[in-house]
């Protein structure tokens, strides 16, 4: 528990704090442990919500925090011209506009630090947002934890985001320089949502014009392959075939295919 003990007396100099908040594994864990540490009101979140996040994942942010201190920032994702074309280094552009506007929310609510839930897994690979970050000054008292620590503190601690599953902005479903819509977002974030009610919750869903590519859990395969009627229903949001990625789930697949 020494990681822990150190996280709360960083968090103590700081006596309170804003955390841009997404309700994930990590962003959780960090509130919560923020919130026992230095009570209620001296742990302020932000929730930024927009067409690149799933609405499962807004509506659960929401719940995580209902008796919480909390503000709702709503993001038009599509002002970010970098972000409309689907640009390698969207997400520079996205977190540094959106982490503008934690910043903002939390000056006027009186919070001078604003923390995030970056963990020592995230610096290990292609996050471009993360320098928009460091621009920013955002704090990372996550840094020294890797994804499995947080997990593992999370679950001793009863926190019960301990096995969500990692997502990602709907954006990175689609091949780089692609042309995003909200409508686009929607179709990704409801074809999902489908296979989540299957019990497929560790899935991603990429996008190859008229082809859905189903990245899942091996374990899972046979449930999406036994499935046709799943199938048929993923079809009529307007896709001609719907495959499924026989390398499992691959976080970042698009990051590395543009390596090849």
């Amino acid at each position: 528990m020494e990681k822990l003990e150190h996280l709360k007396q960083q968090l103590k100099s700081y006596q309170h704090v804003a955390i841009a908040y997404s309700g994930g594994c990590d962003s959780h864990f960090l509130y919560t442990i923020a919130r026992e540490t230095l009570g209620k009101d001296h742990v302020f979140a932000v929730i930024c919500t927009g067409a690149m996040m799933a609405n499962e994942d807004i509506e659960q942010a929401k719940w995580l925090l209902r008796d919480g201190f909390y503000e709702i920032v709503p993001i038009d994702v599509f002002e970010i011209s970098a972000f409309r074309y689907n640009q390698k280094e969207r997400c520079y552009f996205c977190k540094k506009n959106i982490m503008s506007k934690v910043i903002t929310k939390a000056k006027k609510k009186g919070f001078s630090f604003v923390l995030d839930g970056t963990n020592k897994d995230d610096l290990s690979v292609y996050r471009p947002g993360r320098k928009a970050c460091e621009e920013l000054h955002i704090i990372s008292p996550l840094s020294s934890f890797t994804k499995q620590e947080i997990r593992d503190y999370s679950k001793q601690l009863n926190i019960t985001t301990f096995d969500k599953p990692a997502n990602a902005c709907l954006a990175s479903r689609f091949p780089y320089d692609t042309l995003l819509t909200e409508e686009k977002l929607e179709k990704v974030d409801k074809i999902e949502s489908l296979l989540h009610k299957k019990g497929i919750v560790h899935v991603r869903c990429r996008i190859h014009d008229d082809i859905v590519r189903i990245e899942a859990e091996r374990k899972d395969f046979e449930k999406i392959i036994s499935d046709q009627q799943l199938t048929e229903n993923i079809k009529a949001y307007g896709f001609r075939f719907v495959t499924l990625d026989l390398n499992g789930i691959t976080s970042g697949s698009f990051d590395q295919s543009s390596k090849r």
